[in-house]
């Protein structure tokens, strides 16, 4: 069908998207992507997958006709709402400030999407979601629940990752989307529940687990106090929306919000710290919070801008949900040994040796200046540079990550 051949080609953008990131080589796919308007598309196709699972893959369960064959044209749907529609590629790409410019109005939606999901994670109950076993046994519509639930809980870790890229480029953001964030959704609220019960992390029979690189580990003792990623996502985010001068003066920090922040202290440890150095100053914000009342935000005349994107779909598609999905289990749910093989073949294609290797760039590029780099960063192994001088120059700008991934925090003499 369409869909699965458009689904193919975003898959090979997503993987090219990847290995040209972990060269340097991410900028000509960013010019890309922007030149011909395609972010807020990738966004269009994010919620359209959202709004597929909520309206229309429930009725189609309930259809006495949907009695697929195989359950593999329901698998890329799965795999869509991970990297089709943007996750990935915003995972790898949105970190650029341009990418943040091109979503233009649709930036909102990707904000309001990142909320939905944060606030399901919030939500969540604690513990270690059980994993659905082998394929999606569609007699059992526990195993098919299960298996939503595990993805629903790593989509909502991606977007955390996602909304942290975004908090990255406050500056560049519009007004509309900075309203959104701060007093729409009151995110910095929303991200001290993240603090506080890390739905990432669980006790099982009396060890602690974590979830990381796409799976739960035990940790042992010796690193039960080291930060994860998931973590940092979340702490530079308040870093971003608390200590930008701009935040500061559209966010209210009326009674509820300044109580809801101050309860960070109780995290901000020195092994915290040693591990972010940067959180030295959101500790000072913070002291300096609880023995002052800000002033609150100046109500000025502002002509606010709303997402459009889920109302269009919905208002779209009001009343036809079911015949959607008959629509589907015939042309989609259905197919012939034939078409089944076919499939098949095209997604092995897609996701071929051959294929990857392919857009494997030549050579890394430098993370500064773009020319051909040989050397790279020996703590997280994840920046390439052409010399010591850019590597000194980025260092500013790579540190926060630097100290993610590698670990353990060092200092520029480190380098």
């Amino acid at each position: 069908s369409l869909w699965l051949r458009q689904h193919e080609c975003v898959e090979k953008l997503n993987m090219h998207a990847i290995l040209s990131a972990s060269a340097g080589q991410e900028q000509l796919l960013t010019e890309l992507l922007v030149t011909y308007a395609k972010i807020p598309v990738l966004i269009g196709e994010l919620i359209s997958v959202e709004i597929w699972k909520h309206k229309i893959f429930p009725v189609l369960c309930r259809l006495e006709d949907f009695k697929p064959r195989s359950t593999f044209p329901i698998y890329p749907l799965g795999v869509k709402s991970h990297g089709c529609g943007g996750w990935a590629l915003y995972e790898t790409l949105v970190v650029l400030k341009e990418i943040c410019e091109s979503a233009e109005d649709s930036i909102l939606d990707l904000i309001d999407y990142c909320h939905r999901k944060l606030t399901l994670l919030a939500a969540r109950r604690c513990g270690q979601p059980e994993e659905a076993q082998g394929d999606l046994p569609l007699e059992n519509p526990l195993e098919l629940q299960k298996q939503a639930e595990t993805m629903e809980f790593e989509i909502s870790l991606k977007a955390l990752s996602v909304l942290r890229f975004i908090t990255d480029q406050v500056e560049s953001l519009p007004l509309s989307a900075l309203t959104r964030m701060l007093n729409t959704h009151n995110l910095p609220c929303l991200l001290v529940e993240l603090v506080e019960h890390c739905p990432w992390s669980c006790r099982e029979a009396g060890k602690l687990k974590k979830f990381e690189n796409g799976a739960w580990h035990v940790v042992p003792p010796e690193d039960q106090v080291k930060m994860t990623k998931l973590d940092g996502q979340v702490w530079l985010a308040l870093l971003n929306l608390l200590l930008s001068p701009e935040c500061q003066r559209k966010y209210h920090f009326d009674g509820f919000n300044k109580s809801q922040l101050l309860k960070l202290r109780a995290f901000l440890t020195d092994v915290l710290i040693d591990q972010l150095p940067n959180l030295v100053e959101m500790q000072r914000f913070l002291s300096h919070l609880a023995v002052t009342e800000p002033a609150p935000p100046k109500k000025d005349l502002v002509l606010e801008q709303v997402p459009v994107i889920w109302d269009h779909i919905l208002k779209k598609n009001t009343g036809k949900w079911e015949a959607i999905a008959k629509h589907q289990v015939k042309r989609v749910f259905s197919p012939t040994e034939e078409e089944l093989k076919l499939q098949a073949r095209r997604w092995a294609q897609t996701y071929s040796l051959d294929m990857i290797e392919a857009l494997v760039p030549d050579k890394p590029r430098c993370r500064v200046c773009g020319t051909e780099a040989a050397k790279r960063c020996s703590r997280c192994r994840n920046e390439w540079y052409c010399t010591r001088a850019c590597q000194v120059q980025h260092w500013q700008k790579h540190k926060a990550a630097c100290n993610l991934m590698a670990g353990a925090p060092r200092s520029t003499d480190d380098l």
